[in-house]
């Protein structure tokens, strides 16, 4: 009997290790619950503004423009998910699909239906060409621990990263 509760403890324990309270990154947001807008450009491997005060539960659209000579990504998200989505970024490199300054679309579209993550299209996040921008409208709800950041391969290791405060 001991050693089932040591089993069932360890179980639950494991459990709770896993179930990390740092993904909880916000959900997509509706436009009409937008409460503020906020514009940023993306330069070579900075973001302006570089950090961003929010609070718990509010809608917020991004209007993000990339001023740089770089292709650069405007991604929500937490360390982990930013570390597990540089590989599918790397691959992206790999597979001729995004370039220094510009990104193969056409390429993307059909490497998409082979492997869903070349496809980019994720709701917290936003792949621009130099000149290029885009919107993002992100609901910061259950939101902890989270960053803007670009995965493009070497950017967020050259600290293109922008902190998020949330009250």
């Amino acid at each position: 009997m001991k050693f089932i509760k040591i089993v069932f403890f360890l179980l639950i324990l494991n459990s709770f290790a896993f179930a990390d309270k740092n993904m909880k990154i916000g959900s997509k947001g509706n436009a009409n619950d937008v409460s503020r807008v906020i514009k940023v450009v993306m330069y070579d491997n900075y973001y302006e503004p570089s950090s961003f005060q929010i609070n718990a539960g509010e809608t917020i659209k991004f209007e993000v423009e990339n001023a740089g000579e770089l292709v650069h990504e405007f991604n929500i998200a937490n360390k982990m998910m930013h570390m597990k989505h540089q590989p599918e970024m790397e691959k992206m490199v790999e597979n001729e699909i995004l370039f220094a300054d510009s990104i193969d679309k056409d390429k993307m579209k059909k490497m998409a239906k082979m492997d869903k993550s070349m496809g980019h299209s994720h709701s917290n996040s936003v792949l621009l060409e130099p000149k290029q921008k885009g919107d993002i409208i992100w609901k910061f709800d259950n939101a902890v621990n989270i960053e803007v950041a670009c995965n493009v391969p070497g950017h967020y290791q050259a600290g293109m990263i922008a902190k998020v405060n949330i009250k």
